[in-house]
């Protein structure tokens, strides 16, 4: 057997609405989401006498903890193959950024494992035993812009043909998830930013956890309110529960002035990244 690389995409929530919170304590939403094929992590596996997990980065926990670690123990269970592999996992997509990289990793170890075992489990069946792990880690499955649905779980690709060049932004400090959801419903809208849905794209674009991540986080609520006021943006919206902020752009020769525009007058340490369709 040799080894066998994956590279899990980050994705960005084009639209994200909150209808309820639910007796099980999730939130019920519809979500439009998209991958980012340009910011992906890697994951090699090689075949080992017993499962290991190595990561690039400090900090990443590499123990039973991990999502990866996670996916990979729920396989061996459902499926009863052993799953000795040394996994290496290089990290490029930000942590806490509401981009959807810890999931997208644990998704792709089970399209690996499905792949290297020979098992032949559905997208459907893996779907679902993702989902026991977290609610966003379906839609990764499926390799594709997804509406979701429920609590995230209920999964409908969808033929989005997205062409405009999107320009990221992330400050230093992350965005709990399940924090973001906890405040929704008793947040405030902040006088003189902009939550209003906004179009591009043949989308519209709007968030509901802007509300309560803006308000502990005004850093963020100013950061989308200047992206909204540069000649070249489109629109611009925070991604997921944050902390990434990101500008729909016309062109994609717009991003070098945008970023050096946005890093000069605000923060000079944002992380950013252009993805081009």
């Amino acid at each position: 057997m040799t080894t066998f690389t994956t590279r899990p995409p980050a994705k960005i929530n084009l639209s994200l609405k909150i209808t309820r919170k639910r007796e099980d304590g999730f939130h019920e939403l519809q979500t439009l989401v998209l991958p980012l094929p340009g910011l992906t992590d890697q994951l090699t596996f090689e075949p080992a006498e017993e499962f290991s997990l190595h990561c690039d980065t400090p900090g990443v926990p590499t123990d039973e903890s991990n999502l990866v670690s996670r996916a990979l123990r729920l396989f061996e269970k459902n499926t009863g193959k052993a799953c000795n592999f040394r996994v290496e996992l290089t990290k490029n997509i930000p942590h806490g950024a509401g981009l959807g990289g810890g999931s997208a990793d644990a998704a792709h170890t089970f399209i690996a494992l499905n792949e290297l075992t020979e098992a032949k489990i559905s997208v459907p069946t893996l779907a679902e035993w993702s989902g026991e792990l977290g609610s966003d880690i379906p839609l990764f499955l499926y390799q594709s812009p997804c509406w979701c649905s429920g609590r995230g779980e209920i999964i409908e690709p969808v033929d989005l043909r997205w062409k405009l060049p999107i320009l990221l932004f992330k400050p230093s400090f992350d965005i709990p998830t399940p924090w973001a959801y906890s405040h929704w419903m008793d947040s405030s809208e902040i006088a003189g930013i902009s939550y209003a849905p906004s179009q591009a794209g043949g989308q519209t674009l709007f968030n509901d956890l802007e509300r309560p991540v803006f308000e502990k986080h005004r850093f963020l609520a100013e950061l989308k309110q200047f992206l909204l006021e540069q000649p070249e943006t489109e629109t611009a919206m925070m991604s997921g529960s944050g902390s990434t902020v990101f500008a729909v752009l016309r062109n994609p020769e717009d991003a070098g002035p945008l970023r050096e525009r946005t890093l000069a007058e605000l923060d000079p340490t944002l992380w950013s990244h252009l993805a081009i369709f």
